[in-house]
């Protein structure tokens, strides 16, 4: 067989999902038995100072056995969460402008213009 047939008989059916700096790949692909699994991957960027870039892949292997406990947690987890926090983001590290304002580890930053003049001749 080709190698480009092997290709196309492994990936089946996908979806993309861009959130951010992440995009997550969610692939049905067949096993060499011709049975069907789904891989999940998320991609992330990373730029460096020089304005290069560079991706981070993580990759989570589903099998069928495995699809109804898994969907069973999943649902358990997002149903917790929403319950409890609802589905408003409520941190603002999603901002874009996130780290200008308040820097890597959420502190104020501190600008010249966050800093009020003051007149020691008037105390």
């Amino acid at each position: 067989m080709r190698e480009n047939d092997m290709l196309e008989k492994e990936e089946i059916f996908s979806k993309v999902l861009r959130a951010g700096r992440r995009t997550y790949f969610f692939d049905v692909r067949a096993t060499k038995a011709d049975d069907y699994y789904i891989t999940i991957t998320e991609s992330k960027k990373f730029t460096e100072e020089d304005g290069s870039f560079h991706f981070k892949k993580h990759k989570i292997y589903l099998y069928k056995e495995d699809f109804a406990a898994f969907r069973d947690i999943l649902d358990e987890m997002t149903s917790y969460v929403l319950s409890n926090k609802g589905e408003e983001v409520i941190s603002e590290r999603h901002q874009k402008d996130f780290r200008k304002l308040f820097g890597e580890k959420g502190e104020e930053a501190v600008t010249s213009e966050s800093f009020t003049d003051v007149n020691f001749d008037d105390i």
